[in-house]
């Protein structure tokens, strides 16, 4: 007998699964509650981040140093919420996802406070070090998806994770702008601060915990029994600050290892390299340099900068969600039927990826060229509506490939696409300014389209061809995390 959590390798055959307090049996409307609130913490974490980017110009003047200096500090969070889930998710397997969520919006509200009051740069820094301890969500909410939905729910449910996710860095520098322009440039911090204590509260009343355990031993099972069942005692008995499981223990090899197995296969690897790549080209270039630019160019104050690019993305991101969605439904249905109602293969899903893989270039190439010769400010605004709206394919369907083929390792899978993608994206504010005033704006994002959509896209054109036959030769993962065993792990329950 093994050890599961909530994954659905047992959705057919648990033991447990007439129980209610079981998340996968709960109410549809107690799921879609946790999901609108895992998302919005996920959305929080990008607000947190990006909000301060349209203020540079007059953050940079206080402090006194260069606007491209003042996006470092943007920069050292960024690469940080690739590091902190290494941490955080280990601790949330085994003493729940609750007690996660809220130290982690609890640091939030401190370390915003702190950057608020900070009088160096230095202190900023320092500050700022902190806070990109705080998005747990990015990689936790997948998790939290996983132990709500069962299979038949799980895309839209992860699809609507994603675009809220993402478009929380994408509507930060609509808020920033606004606030940063008529308020200063550090109550955006502020406001940051405000936003991450409101969602403390809420959650602290209203996010149960969704770490399951099924197969439990013998001692495990008395305990659970012992439980109510779900009703408002059941609610208010997952409401703890933190759960512990007999079952489940925190090893020294549960922190980075996990995610750096993963890494192995390839269907993990190569769709989160490509996410990344194209998240970072549409979306974080953008955040770090996008006031740099436009500021130079267009004349452009903390407002208009804030606005015009924050609708830009928002506007392009949930455009894009609603085509994936839809897209990636249509595709997995449609083969379900051929199939004669057989589940189909996870591959299936990246032929959903086509859109995303022709608009992302696309909207690159406007918004270089369109910057580079003077064109009017629409057009590189709307290349970057374009871009996003072609990433958001990308992500829905990347995401949703990769945890579709290892939903045991579901967290890990996430926490690999957040590694990649921060820290890939925390490397443009360095050079990219420099880059595009040596080789001009055209010839540098000519040459991210090419990084992302033809080296980053090929790997994905063999997984759409051999992908299932390479899943076999890797075989599945096992003593990944502390839900997945082969009955041999320090973890392994008796058989």
């Amino acid at each position: 007998m093994t050890q599961k959590a909530s994954t659905p390798a047992t959705e057919g055959t648990q033991l447990l699964a007439d129980s209610i307090v079981d998340p996968l049996n709960w109410p549809l409307g107690l799921k879609i509650a946790c999901l609108l609130q895992v998302s919005l913490l996920g959305a929080l974490g990008g607000l947190n981040t990006a909000i301060i980017n349209p203020a540079y110009v007059p953050m940079a003047k206080e402090l006194g140093i260069s606007t491209v200096h003042a996006s470092y500090q943007t920069t050292i969070v960024i690469a940080l919420n690739g590091l902190a889930p290494f941490i955080w998710l280990p601790l949330a397997n085994v003493y729940g996802r609750r007690p996660m969520y809220l130290f982690c919006t609890l640091l939030g509200f401190g370390t915003a406070l702190a950057s608020a009051y900070a009088k160096t740069f230095s202190q900023l820094l320092a500050a700022r070090a902190f806070n990109g301890f705080m998005p747990v969500a990015f990689t936790l909410g997948a998790a939290t998806v996983v132990d709500l939905f069962f299979l038949t729910q799980r895309g839209r449910a992860l699809g609507f994770f994603t675009v809220t996710m993402v478009n929380g860095s994408h509507l930060a520098p609509i808020v920033g702008g606004l606030v940063g322009q008529y308020l200063g440039w550090r109550w955006c911090f502020k406001m940051a601060a405000i936003f991450d204590g409101v969602m403390f509260v809420v959650i602290f009343f209203c996010l149960p915990e969704t770490l399951y355990v099924r197969y439990p031993t013998a001692a495990a099972a008395a305990a659970l029994s012992e439980k109510p069942r779900l009703g408002v005692k059941a609610y208010v008995h997952r409401l703890k600050l933190w759960t512990r499981h007999p079952d489940l223990k925190l090893r020294a090899g549960d922190f980075v290892v996990p995610s750096i197995k993963m890494m192995k296969y390839p269907s993990v690897t190569f769709p989160a390299l490509y996410y990344a790549a194209q998240y970072g080209f549409s979306s974080i270039l953008p955040a770090v340099t996008v006031t740099s630019i436009f500021t130079k160019f267009f004349h452009w104050d903390t407002l208009d900068v804030g606005l015009a690019y924050g609708a830009a993305l928002t506007i392009g991101g949930s455009l894009g969600e609603l085509c994936a969605g839809m897209v990636v439904d249509a595709i997995v249905k449609r083969e379900k039927k051929r199939l004669g109602g057989r589940d189909p293969e996870p591959e299936v899903r990246l032929r959903a990826i086509w859109t995303g893989e022709i608009l992302v270039p696309t909207g690159l190439l406007i918004y270089g060229f369109c910057i580079q010769y003077r064109t009017v400010w629409v057009a590189p605004i709307l290349g970057m509506g374009i871009a996003c709206f072609g990433l958001q394919v990308i992500t829905t369907t990347c995401y949703t490939y990769a945890i579709d083929c290892y939903r045991r390792e579901g967290s890990e899978v996430s926490q690999v696409f957040n590694f990649f993608r921060q820290e890939i994206g925390m490397t443009f504010a360095f050079y990219v300014i420099r880059m595009a005033e040596r080789l001009g704006y055209q010839w540098t994002f000519f040459f991210f389209a090419c990084m992302g959509s033809i080296l980053g896209f090929a790997p994905i054109v063999m997984l759409m061809w051999k992908g299932k036959e390479i899943r076999g030769r890797y075989g599945q993962p096992k003593n990944v995390n502390q839900f997945d065993t082969d009955g041999e792990g320090p973890n392994a329950l008796p058989k």
